[in-house]
């Protein structure tokens, strides 16, 4: 079963209130129109009020359900710049600078998240990568145990296609242009960490490059290598629950044959559900084509490392990527003893 719908069933016991800095995208709208009539919980769409309902009514869409924040017009402003002003004082921010960068819709749905009145945010649809980001990176802090911030994609199939998977989670494809081995090894264990409370299976993640095994003292396969042995170690330190393998070819960590031909054993050879790629461009390259070719649903990026649930979603975004992207983010906020009960 794609996991959409399963966490759509999740996020229908326990809805969850998603904040959308760009509230006046038609995307936008009929994201939020969805995770309404699904019952899902909350969309804070941010932005003029005018504009949203102009829109809403040009395309036939009902808000009721919706909360529409304008943030230089928000009760909530004053105390939301104060705040924002302490948490930048260090970096030079004044209490003039704060209110005017807080008009900006990015920077207060990442307030509203830091400060509990949103549950989690999906932002970048209508703004470049960087633009996106940077509220986030500036204001919600990382999650106590990590020390990268990185990106995952979840491509998902309507059927099973490759291995025992129906998910496959594609990491770093947004954040990393070139991570070292102690990043892959943390954008790993965060990656299988999130995989895990997504569909409550053991993560099985492959640490992939252009070989197998190889005896060859390439330095792309040796930051590989020790990036394995790396998330190993950290993973046995956590007494993390998932098995880790590498340096392997894609067609090693997702076709049993392949992996039988190659000689490989043990439980991510031909079975691996979280792909972890040697660096950004052929992480990006790859869910996009596996996509497009696949013709499978991708969802992402979402973030990894932070402490708060968050997506940076690309511009070429449609609705239905939007919605599912709140999906992820949404269950991401939901204690895992809820989620299955134990």
């Amino acid at each position: 079963m794609p996991i959409i719908p399963r966490l759509t069933e999740k996020l229908q016991r326990h809805p969850k209130r998603i904040v959308f800095p760009e509230g006046h995208d038609p995307r936008i709208l009929q994201a939020a129109r969805q995770w309404v009539t699904r019952r899902m919980g909350v969309p804070l769409l941010l932005g003029d009020r005018a504009t949203i309902k102009t829109t809403a009514s040009r395309l036939d869409l009902n808000l009721q359900g919706m909360r529409i924040i304008d943030p230089a017009h928000s009760e909530d402003f004053d105390p939301l710049a104060r705040r924002l002003a302490e948490l930048r004082r260090e970096k030079g921010m004044t209490p003039e600078h704060a209110r005017e960068t807080l008009k900006d819709p990015g920077c207060y749905g990442a307030m509203m998240l830091a400060t509990g009145q949103a549950d989690g945010l999906v932002g970048g649809a209508t703004r470049a990568a960087p633009s996106a980001l940077r509220p986030l990176l500036q204001i919600i802090p990382k999650h106590e145990h990590a020390q990268t911030i990185a990106s995952l994609t979840i491509i998902d199939f309507d059927e099973p296609r490759i291995g025992a998977a129906d998910s496959l989670f594609f990491a770093d494809c947004g954040v990393n242009p070139e991570p070292t081995s102690r990043q892959l090894a943390d954008i790993a264990l965060a990656t299988a960490g999130i995989a895990r409370h997504l569909t409550n299976e053991k993560p099985r993640v492959a640490m992939l490059s252009w070989a197998t095994k190889s005896d060859s003292t390439h330095p792309t396969l040796i930051k590989m290598r020790a990036a394995t042995e790396l998330a190993r170690a950290k993973a046995r330190a956590a007494r993390l629950d998932l098995e880790i393998d590498g340096e392997l070819q894609a067609d090693a960590a997702l076709d049993p044959l392949a992996a039988r031909t190659k000689k490989l054993t043990g439980p991510v050879a031909g079975h691996a559900n979280v792909l972890i790629f040697p660096d950004l461009a052929s992480g990006n390259i790859a869910f996009k084509l596996v996509n497009l070719l696949a013709r499978s649903n991708a969802f992402g990026q979402i973030l990894t490392g932070l402490s708060l649930p968050a997506a940076e979603i690309s511009r070429g975004s449609s609705a239905h990527d939007i919605f599912g992207a709140a999906a992820i983010v949404g269950c991401q906020a939901i204690n895992r003893e809820l989620l299955y009960g134990g």
